[in-house]
């Protein structure tokens, strides 16, 4: 098993898809960082100064201004009262929720990228896993040798998860290295809240805690894991069960796609909040975003991912167990 691993890592290597991906993730993070610099100035440009209470106070006073407008849908109004209770809470508390630094600049990347952006990079890597051997033929190189099938699918499952573990891996650490450049590197122990409960438009604060960001890092890291492992075990499926790469790469690509705009538009439609694309925002449990359909809970969206695993890990083993080759 582990020359089988170390054959497919090679081989990964080899197409330098890693390396792409690294790529692509500093030149985003440094057009980030900018942006967020700039948004920066400018609101200190226009406040007059840096402190942060000034600008929580003037952020309620625009959603405020926002929610007057009647034209607003209701799903949006929803999440704006939830938002502004938040920040008077952080007001209230005296607690900064934009600590400034390269710790709450990755917090906030891996946040808003856990979603899309990185199912997206590690779909390239599972999406072809499989499909690329079959359509070049390869594939017959590797069952001809007195090797068990699910050996060899297990050792390239085995690849994926470890591509999964260094792309994540990657992010935070460009993340972390090219931000503080500009904010420093520190803020890992500022004090985070965390325990916000939705239900119904309201905040439940009871099981609100504070914790240093680090323990929220290490939450938002492990939950952000799961996401890429149920993704890219989804697009391994797919890699199994159709040949052609490109055309398991766009299935993927619309899966994940609609589930970005479905998060906006499911409210009503309960049933919904059993696709795993509108499970994939788990790391909103922990800042208290409202979740698309009430009801939904990190332990619920957390099963419903897991079952959407294991389904495509089945399917993928015995489909190239028992597939002919040709």
């Amino acid at each position: 098993m582990s020359n089988l691993i170390q054959n497919e890592m090679m081989k990964l290597l080899a197409k330098k898809r890693l390396l792409i991906i690294g790529v692509i993730v500093a030149v985003l993070i440094i057009l980030f960082t900018y942006a967020q610099y700039k948004q920066a100035e400018e609101q200190r440009e226009k406040l007059g100064t840096d402190d942060w209470r000034t600008a929580v106070q003037q952020q309620i006073i625009d959603i405020q201004n926002r929610l007057s407008s009647s034209r607003m849908l209701d799903e949006w109004r929803e999440q704006l009262q939830v938002t502004v209770k938040q920040q008077q809470y952080y007001l209230d508390h005296n607690i900064n929720p934009s600590e400034p630094g390269a710790a709450t600049f990755t917090r906030m990347f891996i946040e808003n990228a856990s979603s899309l952006f990185i199912p997206l990079l590690v779909m390239i890597v599972a999406s072809d896993l499989v499909s690329s051997e079959s359509s070049q033929g390869t594939i017959k190189l590797l069952l001809t040798r007195p090797v068990l099938r699910w050996k060899i699918l297990m050792s390239k499952y085995i690849t994926l998860l470890l591509s999964i573990s260094i792309i994540v891996a990657m992010t935070g650490v460009l993340a972390y290295a090219l931000s503080g450049v500009v904010f420093g590197y520190h803020g890992w122990n500022a004090p985070i809240i965390t325990g916000f409960t939705v239900e119904a438009g309201n905040v439940d604060t009871s099981g609100v805690r504070l914790i240093s960001q680090w323990q929220l890092l290490l939450m938002d890291f492990g939950l952000v894991w799961y996401i890429a492992v149920v993704v890219g075990t989804l697009a391994f499926m797919l890699s199994v069960l159709i040949r052609s790469t490109p055309a398991g790469m766009g299935i993927m690509l619309a899966a994940l796609i609609s589930g970005a705009i479905l998060n906006n538009m499911v409210s009503s439609w309960e049933s919904a909040k059993y696709f795993f694309m509108v499970n994939l925002q788990l790391t909103n449990y922990l800042s208290g975003v409202a979740p698309p359909i009430e009801g939904m809970t990190l332990l619920s969206s957390v099963l419903i991912l897991f079952v959407w695993w294991l389904a495509a890990l089945i399917v993928s083993f015995i489909v190239f167990i028992r597939k002919d080759v040709y």
